[in-house]
C-alpha cells in the first residue's frame, strides 16, 4: 500500500511540473513578463521539491545498504518522526536489522555450542589457513596429545619441533592411519587423519589426532577387570559345590572314626564323592583353560557321553547345596540309554550355571521344585531342560539375559548366561528360555 501511495504522489508532482512548464510556456508565448517570472519561480520549486521527495528515499536506501556493507546491524532507523512513506521504509529496515541481528544470535549460540563439544571430545582437533599457516581453530586435546602450547601460526611448531611438524602438518594422511611420535621423550601411538576444505578462495586443513596409547592401556584395563570377574563367578559357581560335598565326606568320614560301631562308613558313597570332586576339579582346571581362549576354540574335545552318566554326576555334585535350601529335585531321562557327542566338562558347567540360577530364582517360593530332563524329539534332536518354578524372568530385560556382562541381580556378573550360549554355539546347539514372571522358568539345550 505504501508502494502505491509513494508511485501516485510521485505522479501527481510529475504532473504538476508538466503543468508548470506549460503554463510558462503560454506565459512566454502571451510575453506576460510578470506572469513568466512567477511561473518560472513555480516551476523552480516543484522541480526542488520533487527532487528531495525523490532523494530523501534514496538517501534512507543509501544508508541502510552502507550499514548492511559493514555488518553493522544495530542501528535503529526512527520509525515515528519524518514523512508517512519514509517511516514505512525506516520501519522495514529495522525489521531487516532485527531478523540478521536473531539470526546472527543464533549462529553464535550454534558455534558456541559446538565449540564447547569439540573442546570436550579427547580427539585432537586443528584446522589451519594452507597458505599462511594461520590457526583458524584448535581445541585443548590436540595440544594436550602434541604437548603444545598455544600458538596461532603453525610455524610455531616447526621452529620448535620440525620433525613432528613434518609429521603431523606436511605429511597427508587421507585416511586414518597408525603412526608412533615422540612426546615428552617417550614414544606415544596417534591415529591421524586429515581432510582440506576451501572457504571463499582460501584452502584449509582439518586434522583430526587420538591418542590410542590411553585407548588402549583403558580398554586393556577394562578387559583384565571383566576377565577376573568372569573366571571368580565361574570358579566360586564350581567351588562351592565341591566344598559343600567334600564336608560331607569329611562329617562321614568324623562320625565313623568317633562311632565306629555305630555309623558305619560307605566306602563306595567316599569313592564316588571323591571320584566327582577329582572330575570337577579336571572339569574347573579344564574350563580355566579353554575360558582363556574360549573365542578362539575351533576344537572341542568330544566324545560320547551317556546322559545318565553326566545327570549322575551333577546330581552328586549339586545335591548338597539343593537340600540345604530345602528345595526338591528330579533328574529325568524320558529316552532310555540316551547319549551325546559333547564335551563333558563344559557342559557340566552350564548345567551347574543353569542350576544355580534356578536355586536362587526358588529362593523363598513355597515348594521350591527344579527339574533337569532330558529327551530326544523324533527327528533325533536332543534337548536337556532345566525348569524351576520360582520367580521366573521379566519381559523386559528377556531380550538382554545372554548379553555379556547383562545382569538384573545385585551381586551378579552377568557372564553365567552368555558363556552357558557361548558354550552351546561351540557345540553347534543352542540354548532357549521360556518364563513366565511369579511362574517359573525353562532352558533349553538343544543338541
Amino acid at each position: 500500500m505504501n508502494y502505491k501511495n509513494y508511485i501516485v504522489r510521485l505522479f501527481f508532482r510529475i504532473l504538476l511540473l508538466v503543468a508548470a512548464i506549460l503554463t510558462l510556456g503560454y506565459y512566454i508565448y502571451a510575453k506576460n513578463h510578470a506572469l513568466i517570472v512567477l511561473s518560472i519561480f513555480v516551476l523552480l520549486y516543484l522541480l526542488a521539491n520533487t527532487y528531495t521527495f525523490v532523494k530523501r528515499r534514496f538517501v534512507a536506501m543509501d544508508d541502510f545498504f552502507e550499514a548492511v556493507k559493514y555488518r553493522d546491524f544495530s542501528r535503529w532507523f526512527p520509525e515515528d518522526r519524518g514523512p508517512k512513506d519514509i517511516r514505512f521504509l525506516y520501519t522495514g529496515f529495522n525489521e531487516i536489522n532485527r531478523t540478521i541481528k536473531e539470526i546472527n544470535s543464533q549462529n553464535e549460540a550454534q558455534y558456541v555450542y559446538l565449540q564447547k563439544i569439540l573442546e570436550m571430545v579427547d580427539i585432537g582437533i586443528i584446522s589451519y589457513n594452507l597458505e599462511t599457516g594461520d590457526v583458524l581453530w584448535s581445541n585443548d586435546s590436540f595440544r594436550d596429545t602434541l604437548d603444545f602450547p598455544s600458538f596461532k601460526n603453525i610455524r610455531f611448531v616447526e621452529k620448535r619441533k620440525p620433525e613432528l611438524f613434518n609429521t603431523i602438518f606436511e605429511t597427508y594422511h587421507r585416511e586414518p592411519n597408525s603412526i608412533s611420535i615422540a612426546v615428552q621423550n617417550e614414544k606415544i601411538k596417534i591415529l591421524i587423519s586429515d581432510t582440506i576444505f576451501q572457504v571463499n578462495d582460501d584452502a584449509f586443513k582439518l586434522i583430526v589426532v587420538q591418542n590410542i596409547d590411553d585407548t588402549l592401556n583403558k580398554n586393556e584395563s577394562e578387559a583384565w577387570k571383566k576377565l577376573l570377574s568372569v573366571m571368580t563367578h565361574e570358579i566360586m559357581n564350581s567351588i562351592a559345590p565341591i566344598s559343600s560335598l567334600a564336608d560331607t565326606l569329611q562329617r562321614n568320614v568324623q562320625l565313623a572314626l568317633e562311632h565306629p560301631n555305630e555309623d558305619h562308613l560307605d566306602l563306595e558313597d567316599v569313592h564316588a564323592g571323591l571320584k566327582t570332586i577329582k572330575n570337577r576339579g579336571e572339569g574347573l582346571l579344564k574350563f580355566a583353560k579353554t575360558y582363556r581362549s574360549l573365542s578362539k576354540v575351533t576344537h572341542l574335545n568330544l566324545q560320547k557321553t551317556m546322559v545318565s552318566e553326566l545327570f549322575k554326576n551333577i546330581q552328586l555334585l549339586m545335591e548338597p547345596s539343593i537340600k540345604a535350601k530345602n528345595i526338591k529335585v528330579d533328574f529325568m531321562i524320558n529316552t532310555p540309554r540316551l547319549e551325546l557327542s559333547i564335551d563333558t566338562h563344559l557342559i557340566e558347567q552350564v548345567l551347574i550355571n543353569l542350576i544355580l540360577n534356578a536355586i536362587d530364582a526358588c529362593k523363598n517360593r513355597p515348594e521350591a521344585y527344579i527339574k533337569i530332563q532330558a529327551s530326544q524329539t523324533p527327528n533325533r534332536t536332543t534337548m536337556i531342560k532345566v525348569y524351576d518354578n520360582g520367580a521366573g524372568i521379566p519381559q523386559d530385560i528377556m531380550e538382554s539375559i545372554f548379553i555379556p556382562f547383562f545382569t538384573s541381580k545385585a551381586t551378579g556378573s552377568g557372564i553365567g548366561l552368555s558363556l552357558c550360549k557361548q558354550i552351546m554355539l561351540l557345540h553347534k546347539g543352542k540354548i532357549l528360555v521360556n518364563s513366565k514372571e511369579n511362574e517359573g522358568t525353562v532352558f533349553s539345550l538343544v543338541f
